[in-house]
């Protein structure tokens, strides 16, 4: 069998910072060919979208998809709510676990996977503040401390 072979475009940091990550799913998404070359080229971001599921399909909403310079007429709304690719079974385990409180999808990653465009979505849960500042505090406790061995 061959390698996989992974091209991430995109990641969505923020959704890091503000979110507990329990659970990670692979989709596959629904595009026009002048947002694939767009989308190639790095024109894409995902920083304030969410993913949602609306009568058994699931749908990824407010991703930004530059148009495609060279496009024209092919181009489509940059904004336009995207279906995401996933198996029955998944859809409807990924809707069990969005009805328990506070859990929310939201895109993690977007990238190439053997010649096709994947998004990476969580399940996530939000992060208070004071879950933020201790996040940063072992964040900086972490890098002062390879500081430190890095000049023994």
């Amino acid at each position: 069998m061959g390698k996989e072979e992974i091209k991430v475009i995109a990641q969505n940091k923020k959704a890091r910072h503000d979110y507990f990550i329990e659970q990670t799913f692979e989709a596959g998404i629904v595009l026009t060919g002048t947002e694939v070359k767009s989308i190639r080229q790095g024109k894409v971001n995902f920083k304030d979208s969410y993913a949602g599921i609306k009568d058994g399909e699931i749908f990824v909403y407010g991703m930004h998809i530059s148009p495609y310079e060279k496009g024209n007429i092919f181009n489509v709304d940059a904004e336009r709510d995207r279906k995401l690719l996933m198996h029955k079974r998944e859809i409807n385990k990924l809707a069990g676990l969005i009805q328990q409180k506070g859990l929310t999808i939201v895109p993690l990653r977007l990238y190439f996977k053997n010649g096709k465009v994947k998004l990476e979505i969580g399940v996530a849960r939000g992060k208070k503040l004071f879950d933020k500042r201790s996040d940063i505090a072992e964040r900086d406790a972490n890098r002062e401390i390879q500081r430190r061995l890095k000049n023994l």
